[in-house]
């Protein structure tokens, strides 16, 4: 009996200590991106020159109406996840890109939230396969865009100036911009070390105060510098 009843006391004991380091665990983690986070959000201090990086895999941008005619008057525009930047996110919802030589691009993701203009953005190695010659712009920047034909569950829109390649950027609050010493509109240099080290000039600076810090580079430039997993790049200075 006093055996039994030794057994018991230890499970539970062994129990509490689980759930204790358990909710130890998840306190420390939590702290840990909180910190990430906020650190994320301007230049880690007054003399860092550190921005992390993020991957842009080809997407697209829509209006309501193109929504709508693509997937239906009744289809409700749904969030898959969030993205890095506050209030954006990756939509449930996919289309196929159809170039002029009707080669195509299937399970390109819609990104929200919807917008005011339609822009497909996609990397050199993409438009070259679809047979198209967009330019690479600002986002927004459609004057010159490439024609494309997309196609969803509901219909299909061709329009006429939709592509572009975006152009190299950062994302930062005018705060960054007072410590690294740019402007909205003006162009910079940053390094990415590794086994392929490499120099990115022409970095578009894009200011806006709801902003977390971070520089945008398509696949094409993240292959070219062998990116493989999250880091940063080293701000060398405004052009």
């Amino acid at each position: 009996m006093s055996s039994s009843g030794d057994c018991g006391c230890s499970k539970t004991v062994e129990s509490h200590s689980r759930e204790a380091l358990v909710d130890l665990i998840v306190r420390e983690v939590s702290l840990v991106l909180q910190a990430k986070r906020a650190g994320r959000s301007s230049v880690m201090d007054a003399g860092s020159r550190k921005i992390p990086l993020g991957v842009s895999n080809r997407h697209i941008h829509l209006t309501a109406a193109t929504f709508r005619r693509l997937f239906g008057e009744k289809t409700a525009f749904e969030q898959m996840r969030p993205l890095y930047q506050p209030g954006e996110f990756a939509s449930k919802h996919t289309l196929t890109i159809v170039g002029p030589k009707l080669r195509s691009i299937p399970g390109v993701r819609i990104l929200g939230p919807l917008r005011r203009y339609d822009q497909v953005e996609v990397s050199l190695t993409d438009a070259v396969f679809l047979g198209i010659d967009p330019p690479v712009v600002n986002s927004g920047s459609l004057g010159d865009a490439a024609p494309l034909t997309l196609v969803g569950p509901g219909g299909s829109v061709y329009i006429e100036k939709c592509a572009i390649i975006a152009s190299r950027h950062i994302h930062m609050t005018n705060s960054d911009a007072g410590r690294l010493g740019v402007k909205d509109g003006d162009r910079c240099s940053v390094r990415v070390t590794g086994e392929k080290s490499t120099v990115f000039e022409n970095v578009l600076i894009r200011t806006n105060d709801n902003w977390l810090l971070q520089i945008h580079l398509d696949t094409d430039d993240a292959n070219a510098a062998n990116i493989r997993e999250e880091t940063f790049v080293e701000f060398l200075g405004k052009m």
